[in-house]
C-alpha cells in the first residue's frame, strides 16, 4: 500500500510537470502567433485537466486577440473555478470590461486577481499592465505604473521588462522603451520579441536598414521565429512608401515576407485576414481577390470577407461584385464599419455610373457615391486624403463640376496631405466648370474657387499659377481690381524666377493675357496706363489681336 501510494504521488507529480512544459509550450506558441496551435495544445491541457486555470487564461486570452469575445469569456469564466492560476481570469474579465468602457468593473477585477497575491507573483501585474495596452482604449500610463511596481521587486524578470517596454514604446517614450528590451533580452536571451522589438524601434524611427539589420539578428538565432518576418514585411512596405523610387521592387520582398510570415504561423482565417489587410495596404488587389475567395471556401459566412472582396473587386474592374459586396457588409450593423468602406463605395458607384465614353455621370449613382464619401469623412477626418484620385480621375474626364464636389470634400481637413492639391483642383473644376460653352456663370462656386486659389496663396506663396487662376475667376465674376493685382501678382512672382522661366513660351502667352487684362481695367480711367500695358503686350507678340484690338480702341 505504501509503495502504490509512492507510486501515486510520484505519477501526479509527473503529470503536473507535463502539464507546465505544456502550458510553457503553449504560450512560446502565443508568443510565436502560432495562434490555432496555441489553442490545441491549451484545449488538450484543460480537457486532461479541467481545474487549469492558467489553461483557461492564456486560451481566452488568444480568443481576445481573434476579437472572439463571447468564446474568451466563457473561458475566463470557466478558469475561474479552477486551481492554480485561477486568479488570472480575473485579470482577462477586467480586459473585457475595459473594451466595454467600464473602469469600475475593470479595477474590481484586477483587484480580485491582486488579492494575496505575492511579491514574487510577476505573472499579476505583468497581465495587468498587458490589459491596460490590449484593450480597444489603451492606457499605456496605467500599464507602466502597474509593471513599474512589480520591476522593483523583480528587476530582473524579463517578461516584466518586455511588458514595460511595450508600455513604454505605446507611450512614445522610445529611450525608456529601448532600455527596457534590452535589459529583457540579457535577462533572458532566448525572448527573441525583446530582441526584435529592438528592431521595431529603428522601424519606427525610419531607420529601415538598420531595422534590417536588427531582424536578421533574430533570424539568425531562430530563423523559425515567424512574427520577425512580419515585421520584415511591414519594414519594406513603410521603406517603399518613403522611397518611391524603390517602392515596387521593396512591396515585392514585403509580400514575400508576409508569406513566409503566415507560413511560420498559420493558414487560418484570422490569419488570412491580417495577410488580406497587409494585401490591401500593399496595394496587391489581385492577390487579395485570390485571398479572399480561399476565405469563402474557410468560411462562407464570415462577414468582414465580404469588405475584401469588395476591394479587390473594384480594383480589378468587376465594379457589380464590389457595389453588391460593401453595401452587403456595411448594412449589417454587428460589421465593424471603417472610413474606408464607405470609400471604396462611393468610388464604386461613380465607375458605375460613368457613361460608356467616359463623358458623363448618371446622377443618381454619382449622388449616392458622393453620400457615401460624405460618410467617410465623417467617420475619419483624415480620409479625405484618398479623395484626391477619386477627384483628379473625374477632373481629367473634363466632369469639372463633379470633381469639384469631390474636391471640396477633400479640402475639409487643413492638416491634410493633399490639401494644398486639392484647393488647386477645386478652382481649377469651378472655373473650367464655368467656362464651359452655354453655361451662365455660377457666382456662389466662383466665390469658393476664389476662396480655394487664396488659400494656396497663402500655402504657398511662389506657385504663380495660383494667381493666375484667381485672377482668371474674379475676371468671370467682374472684380476687376482684384482681377489686375492678382495678374500684377502673377507676373511679379514669374518674373522673380528669372530668365529661363521667362523664355518658356507658355508663360509669354500667360503674360500677354495678363497685360491685355490690366489694360482693359485702365480704358476708362487712365488711358496712358492702359496704352503702357498694351505696349508691353506687343513687345511680346505685335501681332497680338486682342491688343491691337485694345490699342485701336485708345486711339
Amino acid at each position: 500500500m505504501n509503495k502504490f501510494k509512492i507510486f501515486s504521488i510520484a505519477l501526479l507529480a509527473s503529470v503536473s510537470v507535463s502539464h507546465a512544459q505544456d502550458l510553457n509550450q503553449a504560450k512560446k506558441a502565443i508568443d510565436a502567433e502560432q495562434y490555432e496551435k496555441a489553442k490545441s495544445m491549451l484545449k488538450s491541457i484543460i480537457q486532461a485537466k479541467p481545474t487549469n486555470g492558467a489553461a483557461s487564461f492564456f486560451l481566452g486570452k488568444v480568443y481576445l486577440i481573434q476579437s472572439n469575445v463571447d468564446s474568451a469569456k466563457i473561458y475566463f469564466q470557466k478558469g475561474l473555478t479552477g486551481s492554480e492560476g485561477a486568479k488570472l481570469n480575473y485579470i482577462g474579465l477586467g480586459q473585457i470590461d475595459l473594451d466595454n468602457n467600464n473602469l469600475a468593473a475593470a479595477q474590481a477585477n484586477f483587484a480580485l486577481a491582486t488579492k494575496d497575491a505575492k511579491k514574487k507573483d510577476v505573472d499579476v501585474p505583468n497581465y495587468i499592465g498587458r490589459a491596460y495596452m490590449n484593450t480597444v482604449k489603451p492606457d499605456f500610463k496605467t500599464a507602466i505604473a502597474v509593471v513599474n511596481r512589480a520591476v522593483i521587486d523583480n528587476p530582473q524578470d524579463a517578461q516584466l521588462l518586455l511588458t514595460l517596454g511595450d508600455a513604454y514604446y505605446g507611450d512614445n517614450k522610445q529611450n525608456e522603451a529601448y532600455v527596457s528590451y534590452r535589459n529583457a533580452f540579457q535577462a533572458d536571451n532566448t525572448l527573441l520579441r525583446a530582441k526584435m522589438q529592438l528592431g521595431v524601434l529603428l522601424k519606427g524611427a525610419k531607420s529601415y536598414d538598420e531595422a534590417i539589420k536588427a531582424f536578421n539578428e533574430v533570424i539568425a538565432l531562430n530563423p523559425n521565429y515567424g512574427p520577425v518576418y512580419r515585421e520584415l514585411a511591414e519594414t519594406y512596405y513603410k521603406w517603399g512608401r518613403n522611397k518611391p523610387s524603390k517602392s515596387a521592387e521593396n512591396m515585392k520582398i514585403a509580400i514575400g515576407f508576409y508569406e513566409k510570415y503566415l507560413d511560420l504561423t498559420d493558414h487560418s482565417l484570422n490569419s488570412r485576414m491580417r495577410h488580406a489587410d497587409f494585401l490591401v495596404l500593399v496595394k496587391d488587389y489581385a492577390a487579395l481577390e485570390v485571398e479572399a475567395n480561399k476565405m469563402i471556401e474557410l468560411d462562407k459566412v464570415n462577414p468582414r470577407i465580404y469588405r475584401y472582396l469588395g476591394y479587390s473587386a473594384y480594383e480589378n474592374g468587376n465594379v457589380d461584385v464590389a457595389i453588391k459586396s460593401l453595401e452587403s457588409f456595411v448594412a449589417n450593423p454587428t460589421n465593424k464599419v471603417i472610413s474606408k468602406d464607405y470609400l471604396y463605395l462611393g468610388a464604386a458607384k461613380f465607375k458605375k455610373g460613368l457613361s460608356a465614353d467616359g463623358l458623363a455621370m448618371d446622377p443618381t449613382l454619382y449622388n449616392e457615391g458622393l453620400d457615401q464619401l460624405k460618410k467617410a469623412i465623417a467617420m475619419e477626418p483624415t480620409s479625405a486624403e484618398d479623395l484626391n484620385e477619386i477627384g483628379k480621375k473625374m477632373f481629367g474626364q473634363k466632369m469639372y463640376k463633379e470633381a469639384a464636389s469631390v474636391f471640396e470634400l477633400g479640402i475639409t481637413n487643413p492638416e491634410a496631405k493633399n490639401y494644398v492639391d486639392d484647393n488647386i483642383y477645386f478652382g481649377l473644376s469651378i472655373f473650367y466648370a464655368n467656362t464651359k460653352k452655354d453655361v451662365v456663370a455660377d457666382k456662389v462656386a466662383l466665390k469658393k474657387a476664389d476662396t480655394a486659389f487664396e488659400n494656396v496663396i497663402k500655402a504657398s506663396p511662389a506657385y504663380q499659377d495660383a494667381y493666375l487662376y484667381r485672377a482668371r475667376t474674379n475676371a468671370l465674376l467682374e472684380n476687376n481690381d482684384v482681377m489686375k493685382k492678382n495678374y500684377e501678382d502673377y507676373v511679379a512672382k514669374t518674373t522673380e524666377k528669372g530668365a529661363e522661366e521667362l523664355a518658356k513660351p507658355a508663360v509669354k502667352k500667360k503674360f500677354i493675357e495678363s497685360y491685355n487684362n490690366i489694360a482693359s481695367t485702365y480704358l476708362n480711367s487712365d488711358k496712358v496706363k492702359a496704352k503702357e500695358f498694351v505696349n508691353k503686350s506687343l513687345e511680346l507678340d505685335p501681332a497680338d489681336k486682342r491688343a491691337l484690338d485694345l490699342l485701336a480702341f485708345l486711339k
